[in-house]
């Protein structure tokens, strides 16, 4: 509350005079990125025509905090903002007083940095000076900033602001732990100092994007493990997850997943985020809680993001779940950044019966992987699909009905996989969702016609996506292992076959069909994945 009443009073000091980018942009090509092909700075942009209109944004004092003012022109304007169109008059004559900014997002890769989220955008009129000065306070230098404490569990730690006289202002105290994650409003530019209790200085930092931050470091996991120390804790809980899934009765979708893309804006924004905080990475804290992640053989790291931001991504990705199932859901949970690292495997699971009736898979980035990282669901039939994603990839799934997994390491040295996972239940139904029948006509697909074609041993991706089957409603990502699992002992049996010291990948021909020719990997390392790999899904799609 005092850092808030605080900011009311500091935004004066904040406007200076940017600068500006020498001459229009006509693509976003020539905006300045890094060396990983990010946008280095955030850029307020304008048609190049708004100045000749006098227009609030040509005029604008605004923070000089890493912000260029850029305008923009031919195919850049077209792309950042596609519903603007001039009518060839001028302010002068009074036939066109419309005025439009954005703000592109510094760490924005190139390929999306012109697709500002809608409230980076604002639309208004010459004499809306007002209007557009909040829209820039709340939407260009308004950064959200969340910070966690894992220096001492015996101790709190103090935030203070450093004002415009140099003076320390304590805004937060911090308790040890994620679960004691603050986060709060700031604004580009302020600077923070981190202290003991006591008044021992820690760190300082400055606020130059959304920000997530931790001090300390968490403990590591105990890796002196015994070989096999773990696998009866694993056996009892995927017989256990085995009973869960068959508990709910109402199903949402033939198979019980599709695959489909972020919208470009959202994708831009999350990329962004990632980027920019991908050194922020924590420990997640998994010791002692459960097997459904190998945090003994390889750590699994988190990135906190920001409170209101999630409520921004949430909005736009329930709309496409809400398409997906064919009627409104609400969110229940929002989980991530989760980074997992090489040998990363993810147990065969579902989700919380409650509030997990369906959810997305996100995969925000990866990268370092020798060979694809798919995603496991097996069908309202038992059937095995291996989704293989990229970055902007979305997987939908019932996740309280339909066993997902990772059970294949995740392989390549210092490779990495940044995953955000969303959850949600329809509105018109509560928590004894699970006991409703499934309407007629929408019944899952449990029987299939014909059989299904294995690939030969020169097709890529280990053959995912590659299958092919006579009964088109199977879709493209049936598993080239035709696995079903009937038993929660197949689920044991699945575990143990993707296992480090066994990847093979082998034709189950007492599956869904005989198969014209086996595909079998000798040690699972000869088929390395095609970074250049395209995938017809497209934006929002639930077309397998």
């Amino acid at each position: 509350m005092i850092y808030s009443l605080i900011l009311k009073h500091s935004l004066v000091f904040y406007a200076l005079f940017g600068y500006s980018h020498a001459g229009p942009v006509f693509s976003t090509d020539d905006l300045g990125y890094d060396e990983n092909g990010k946008l280095d700075s955030y850029h307020l942009v304008y048609p190049t025509s708004n100045a000749k209109k006098n227009c609030p944004v040509t005029n604008a004092r605004v923070s000089s905090h890493g912000i260029i003012k850029t305008a923009l022109d031919g195919d850049a304007l077209k792309l950042v903002f596609p519903d603007f169109v001039e009518d060839g008059g001028s302010a002068d004559n009074g036939s066109d007083t419309r005025c439009v900014a954005a703000c592109l997002e510094r760490g924005t890769d190139r390929s999306v940095a012109g697709y500002p989220m809608s409230h980076k955008v604002w639309k208004g009129d010459i004499k809306d000076q007002d209007s557009f000065l909040k829209w820039f306070s709340a939407s260009c230098t308004s950064i959200e900033v969340c910070l966690m404490n894992y220096v001492s569990e015996e101790s709190n730690i103090d935030i203070f602001w450093i004002n415009h006289q140099k003076e320390e202002v304590q805004v937060n105290t911090l308790s040890y732990g994620e679960r004691n994650t603050r986060c709060f409003t700031s604004y580009l530019g302020h600077e923070f100092t981190v202290k003991t209790t006591d008044g021992v200085y820690l760190d300082g930092f400055t606020v130059e994007y959304p920000l997530t931050r931790f001090f300390g470091k968490l403990p590591a996991p105990d890796f002196s493990v015994t070989p096999g120390q773990y696998d009866r804790q694993i056996e009892s809980t995927l017989r256990n997850e085995w009973s869960r899934h068959e508990v709910p009765k109402r199903t949402f979708s033939p198979l019980g997943f599709s695959k489909g893309r972020l919208p470009n804006d959202v994708f831009a924004s999350m990329g962004a985020f990632y980027y920019n905080n991908r050194k922020e990475k924590c420990r997640e804290e998994w010791q002692g809680k459960g097997v459904y992640v190998n945090w003994w053989e390889s750590e699994v790291f988190f990135i906190q993001v920001p409170w209101g931001m999630k409520d921004i991504w949430q909005n736009r990705l329930s709309s496409l779940v809400s398409a997906w199932v064919g009627e409104p859901v609400e969110q229940t949970v929002m989980y991530g950044l989760r980074q997992y690292q090489s040998g990363a495997r993810l147990l065969t699971h579902v989700d919380r019966l409650n509030t997990h009736v369906v959810s997305l898979i996100v995969n925000v980035a990866q990268g370092n992987l020798t060979q694809d990282w798919p995603v496991e669901v097996f069908d309202h039939g038992g059937r095995l699909h291996e989704v293989v994603m990229k970055p902007g990839d979305i997987v939908y799934y019932e996740s309280a009905k339909n066993l997902h997994s990772r059970n294949r390491p995740l392989m390549g040295k210092n490779g990495y996989y940044v995953n955000l996972f969303t959850h949600y239940r329809p509105r018109n139904m509560d928590e004894q969702w699970y006991k409703l029948s499934t309407p007629v006509g929408r019944e899952p697909l449990m029987e299939v016609e014909g059989s299904c074609k294995v690939p030969a041993n020169d097709t890529e991706h280990n053959g995912y996506g590659a299958v092919k089957c006579d009964d088109a409603r199977l879709g493209k990502f049936l598993s080239p292992t035709l696995f079903v699992a009937k038993s929660p002992d197949d689920l044991i049996e699945w575990w143990r076959r993707t296992g480090p010291n066994n990847i093979v990948l082998e034709v189950d021909n007492n599956g869904i069909g005989a198969t014209d020719q086996d595909y079998v990997s000798e040690d699972g390392t000869n088929y390395i994945a095609d970074e250049n790999h395209v995938d017809n899904t497209v934006e929002g799609s639930d077309e397998l």
